[in-house]
């Protein structure tokens, strides 16, 4: 499988002032495999330290000297190790969090030698060890799962994903390209982007088997409960796991989690899934000026699952009813039209960048209305609608787009694409005039370019 973040690394890699690298993001969306492939395809020798298996590992680093690190590890790997041919890969470092604050060490007295650490559960390390992190010293990258378009070319479409990449909104989408694009994203709807699932797909294309290891990786996420129990109980995880599909491309509320219980347990339950980064928040901005961050309610938001193929299992969907169907019903339910833009959004984001999303609600009792998601381009406040069909009131839209002045907006949905010209009276008796870029679901990936 090919990830796009690979060519992010790789020019990283090849950088002569590059820092040492903190590799982020949830359990198996193939942090190790990424690291391992880099290597091999840098021809650099590997050298990995996986501290979960081992936390004496930790000893090789007492000294703050890189080089007699590195005489200890060529000691203990039984070879010459050379720092310009190495890798060096200090896995699952949320286990010696202190480790952290030596990585300046190496930025500062051996830069010739690449360092990546990676680590799923490092925020809870991060949160609770007092140290002093390597401002300046280090650099960050996010990982997430499979993109659809990765999916595309991870299953052997690589023509249909070069037609995406090169595809313009004065282009016309044949109706076979597009009822074959269609049918694909239905089936990326189950598999979704967990890298097994996707292996297991690409090579026996079997539903049976994807369920399984659905329900093995729902498995191992509730195995890594018990790591944060003494911060909430074990029984709130694991009902809010299982709510939080429930609930897709609605405001969260705690109630719908457990009714009998105060939120309290429930809003902490939530804290703890999002740092593992088995959730996102999807927070409510005003979007009356830039940044969206700076004027959201932290008390409004919806959230959405890592991966739509696990929250698709937990709605408890059947694989083979709905690939079968011609219709997009299954793309309704449960919101995961919103689950997948959302998912898709995150991907788009530099991978230096830690991804964040937002929407839009008005609670006006005449005039209630709600945006999807808002994104910025260009230092401009882009609204998206997400549309599971084909057709679709836009009342919402239209308001939003009277009440702020903006002359562009996204509709995703399950039609061919269209630029259209809109001049309407809005529900507050204020015109809206804008153009509306609708774009079918599965050319999401794309959506920067094409707004360029």
């Amino acid at each position: 499988m090919h990830r796009k973040i690979e060519s992010y690394l790789f020019q990283w890699l090849s950088t002569t002032d590059r820092k040492p690298l903190i590799l982020r993001g949830a359990r198996q969306v193939g942090k190790t495999w990424i690291v391992r492939k880099l290597a091999k395809t840098a021809n650099r020798e590997l050298i990995e330290l996986n501290f979960e298996q081992s936390k004496s590992f930790i000893d090789f680093f007492h000294d703050n000297n890189p080089r007699t690190v590195m005489t200890y590890l060529s000691s203990f790997f039984k070879k010459e190790l050379v720092p310009e041919n190495c890798l060096l890969f200090l896995d699952e470092i949320q286990a010696v969090p202190q480790l952290l604050a030596k990585l300046r060490w190496f930025a500062e007295e051996m830069p010739e030698l690449p360092v990546i650490a990676a680590g799923s559960l490092l925020d809870f390390s991060l949160s609770e060890y007092e140290y002093s992190m390597p401002v300046g010293r280090v650099t960050y990258a996010y990982l997430q799962p499979l993109s659809f378009e990765e999916f595309l070319r991870a299953s052997g479409y690589h023509q249909l994903n070069d037609f995406l990449d090169k595809w313009t909104i004065d282009d016309v989408i044949p109706l076979p390209i597009h009822e074959t694009l269609t049918t694909l994203l239905r089936e990326y709807f189950f598999v979704g982007g967990m890298p097994e699932a996707v292996q297991s797909w690409i090579k026996h294309r079997s539903f049976p088997n994807i369920q399984i290891i659905h329900q093995d990786l729902l498995t191992s996420f509730r195995n890594d409960f018990a790591k944060y129990a003494k911060r909430v109980p074990h029984a709130r995880l694991e009902e809010l796991l299982q709510n939080i599909p429930t609930q897709l491309g609605e405001k969260f509320q705690y109630k719908n989690v457990n009714s009998d219980i105060p939120s309290a347990p429930i809003k902490h339950a939530l804290e703890q899934l999002s740092m593992a980064r088995l959730c996102q928040k999807v927070q409510d901005s005003s979007a009356s000026g830039l940044p969206l961050a700076a004027e959201i309610n932290p008390r409004i938001f919806k959230v959405i699952l890592l991966d739509i193929g696990l929250a698709s299992s937990l709605l408890g969907h059947h694989f083979h009813e709905n690939i079968a169907s011609k219709t997009n019903r299954l793309i309704n339910e449960g919101g995961l039209a919103e689950q997948f833009i959302g998912q898709m959004l995150k991907t788009l984001v530099p991978f230096y960048v830690e991804p964040n999303l937002y929407y839009w609600v008005r609670h006006e009792k005449a005039s209630s209305a709600e945006i999807d998601y808002l994104i910025t381009h260009h230092e401009k406040i882009i609204p998206i609608e997400v549309k599971a069909g084909s057709t679709g009131w836009l009342k919402s839209l239209h308001l939003f787009m009277a009440l702020r002045e903006l002359r562009l907006a996204v509709r995703f949905n399950g039609d061919k694409p269209s630029m259209t010209e809109v001049n309407v009276t809005s529900s507050i008796g204020k015109n809206a005039s804008y153009r509306l870029l609708s774009l079918p679901l599965y050319l999401a990936n794309q959506l920067t370019r094409l707004l360029g």
